[in-house]
């Protein structure tokens, strides 16, 4: 993991197994700092860090992955944007779904495996 702060959450959206945050990213984030000069865009090391960490948070996960399947980016998240953040769980695989998104524009997605013994049946269970 790397260190970085979250992007500010404007809202969420709660439905069983997923949810859907909307996060402003504005342009004086740090992670625009050099990448790159000429057109800054955001990572997307940060934007995989981001949806590990908010996913953990929300379904109860040690941030443990085992494996990240089928990651995309399409499309260049830029400063001074909003997007959504959708994740779904899929607890019998221990495994997040993960979409950034704004209307029918896609800029990255994935799947997040995580090692079962550090994940969400040891987190819930000492809870």
């Amino acid at each position: 993991m790397i260190k970085s702060t979250l992007p500010t959450i404007i809202s969420t959206q709660i439905d069983d197994d997923c949810i859907c945050w909307r996060l402003d990213i504005p342009a004086n984030l740090e992670f625009f700092n050099g990448h790159f000069p000429a057109q800054p865009v955001l990572p997307g090391v940060t934007q995989l860090d981001w949806a590990i960490k908010l996913g953990c948070q929300h379904f109860g996960y040690a941030c443990d992955v085992a494996v990240l399947e089928v990651l995309k980016f399409q499309q260049l998240m830029l400063p001074n944007t909003q997007v959504n953040l959708t994740i779904s769980h899929n607890a019998a695989k221990a495994k997040l779904t993960f979409t950034y998104s704004d209307g029918d524009k896609r800029f990255a997605s994935g799947r997040i495996v995580f090692n079962v013994t550090n994940s969400y049946t040891t987190n819930r269970e000492a809870s």
